[in-house]
């Protein structure tokens, strides 16, 4: 009966933390969704009422001469759910994950006309995986592959963008530790809008049950890296979902992290990395 009662207090407790980000200074809530069958759809997630930004898993297989592949564990997913979502005022981006492999600057161009005609505002294709929605910016989370020329790709995609009006939101989940081997040259061209580094599955730069002082030094240092603009504190949902550590009780979250990075002016939100059922 206890572990019943304790596996039925995480969703509680984190139910409650998400609540509370809501109401404090200037918290957005991200996530991802496309990797577990338990999250439901992409609109039983957006119709929650608890996320603004929503993050689509993954594509993969882009760059050197590879034919993209939008991998969603299985998921079904049309133009309409996305639409649902944006008309609840959720921005909704295509998360780019798997290995990246760009060859060249003309390789990483050719990525960004391709993300750009398929997924966003393009019109130059007459086969769009998700029909006529146009995504509202594109994620980042390599953590594998090469690193080269992400940067060159970061920048093409952000040239959609006018004065007028702003058509490719950008954003990044590097992993904690500094400099993020994979996205540590594209973070530096301040293109990403917003960039939720994942505070976990990384000792050096994360908190461990009664101590912040990791998360809080290396929260302090991407705060004033370069290129920096918007940050969110990245948090798994429970502790099963970082093996490797990181996971903060949400009533250690609530009582000093949030109020410790909540003080810096680009303090974002937060991201929560695998919401499942919650």
């Amino acid at each position: 009966m206890a572990i019943s009662l304790q596996l039925l207090f995480l969703p509680i407790s984190f139910l409650l933390m998400i609540s509370l980000i809501r109401f404090s200074q200037a918290a957005g809530i991200a996530t991802y969704w496309g990797q577990t069958t338990a999250e439901g759809s992409l609109v039983d997630t957006c119709r929650k009422g608890t996320y603004d930004y929503v993050n689509i898993a993954f594509l993969i297989n882009y760059g050197g001469g590879q034919t993209p592949q939008l991998n969603i564990a299985g998921h079904s997913l049309n133009s309409s759910e996305i639409e649902t979502c944006q008309g609840l005022g959720i921005k909704v981006f295509l998360s780019l994950g798997g290995a990246a492999n760009l060859s060249s600057s003309d390789d990483a161009q050719q990525v960004a006309s391709y993300i750009w005609n398929e997924f966003l505002g393009g019109n130059e294709s007459d086969s769009r995986p998700l029909g006529n929605a146009v995504l509202d910016g594109v994620d980042f989370h390599i953590q594998a592959g090469k690193a080269d020329y992400l940067a060159d790709l970061v920048q093409a995609l952000s040239k959609y963008n006018t004065p007028e009006r702003k058509l490719v939101y950008l954003s990044a989940a590097p992993e904690c530790f500094i400099p993020d081997y994979f996205l540590d040259a594209a973070i530096k061209t301040g293109h990403f809008d917003y960039v939720w580094v994942e505070f976990f599955d990384n000792p050096p730069c994360e908190y461990t049950p009664g101590n912040t002082s990791a998360l809080f030094d290396s929260w302090d240092r991407w705060a004033s890296y370069p290129g920096i603009n918007t940050l969110f504190l990245g948090v798994p949902a429970d502790p099963a979902v970082s093996p490797s550590g990181g996971y903060i009780p949400p009533q250690v979250l609530i009582d000093e992290v949030l109020p410790f990075v909540q003080n810096y002016s680009n303090y974002g939100g937060v991201m929560v990395w695998d919401q499942r059922n919650f």
